[in-house]
C-alpha cells in the first residue's frame, strides 16, 4: 500500500537474498491446507484495488523481475475511476504469466457500516452482490475464473466466509498484522500491509517472525 517503485524493487531484491521463496498464493494455500507446520520461507504477494499504477508501474517491473503476484480488483472502480485501470489495460496485466487476479468485491464497501445501515435480509443480499458480481464481471470480461477474495479493510465474520465460499471463492484474506497458519480460517486468512516506511528492513523484520507470510 503506498510503496513506491523503488522501494518495491529493493524488497523483492532482498526476499530471495535472504532465502525466502516467492510463490503463487496458491501455493502457499496447498501447503496451509496440509495441516503441517509450513516452511518458513514462503512469501506470497498480492496487491489490492486495481490502480493505474499497477498498469504503469507494477507490470513493468514484474517484466524485469518476475515473481507471482495475485492481484485483488474491485471491478466498479475499472474503466470508471481516474484511479484505475481500464479493462484493456487490466486484460494487459492479467496476461503476464505469474499475475493472477482475484475479486476485492464489487465497490469496496465496509460491510461493518453496511449491517448496521440494513436490515439482515437486505444486508445478507447486498454481500452476495457484492461477492458474485465481481467473480461474473472478470469472467465476462476476461475470461477470468477468480478463485480468490481480499477482504475490503480486512472486515469478515463466519456469515460472510459462507457467503464467499457459496459465490465460488476457494480463500479469502483479511488484514491481521501476522503470519498466516494452518491453523488460520481459510476463508480469514491474515496479511501483512506493507507501506513505503516499511522498507527493506521492516519486511525482512516482519518475515522472521513466524511460519507463513502473505504481504
Amino acid at each position: 500500500m503506498t510503496t513506491t517503485t523503488a522501494v518495491l524493487e529493493q524488497q523483492l531484491a532482498a526476499l530471495p537474498a535472504h532465502g525466502y521463496r516467492i510463490v503463487p498464493v496458491a501455493d502457499l494455500l496447498a501447503v496451509l491446507r496440509q495441516k503441517v507446520p509450513p516452511p518458513a520461507s514462503l512469501v506470497a504477494l498480492t496487491v489490492d484495488d486495481g490502480h493505474v499504477s499497477v498498469f504503469t508501474e507494477l507490470a513493468p517491473l514484474l517484466r524485469r523481475m518476475p515473481v507471482p503476484v495475485t492481484l485483488f480488483i474491485y471491478p466498479s472502480a475499472i474503466g470508471n475511476a481516474s484511479y484505475a485501470m481500464t479493462w484493456d489495460q487490466l486484460r494487459v496485466v492479467a496476461a503476464q504469466p505469474a499475475v493472477e487476479v482475484g475479486a476485492h468485491t464489487y465497490w469496496h464497501p465496509d460491510f461493518r457500516r453496511e449491517r448496521n445501515r440494513l436490515g439482515a435480509d437486505a444486508f445478507a443480499a447486498f454481500a452476495a452482490a457484492q461477492l458474485t458480481r465481481p467473480r461474473a464481471l472478470l469472467h465476462d470480461k476476461l475470461g477470468i475464473e477468480a478463485r480468490y477474495l481480499a477482504w475490503p479493510y480486512g472486515i469478515q465474520d463466519e456469515a460472510l466466509q459462507r457467503q464467499a465460499q457459496a459465490s465460488g471463492y476457494t480463500a479469502a484474506f483479511a488484514l491481521g498484522e501476522r503470519h498466516a497458519s494452518t491453523a488460520d480460517n481459510v476463508f480469514a486468512l491474515p496479511r501483512f500491509l506493507i507501506t513505503d516506511a516499511v522498507g527493506v528492513r521492516g519486511l525482512l523484520a516482519r518475515l522472521a517472525g513466524g511460519p507463513a507470510c502473505v504481504p
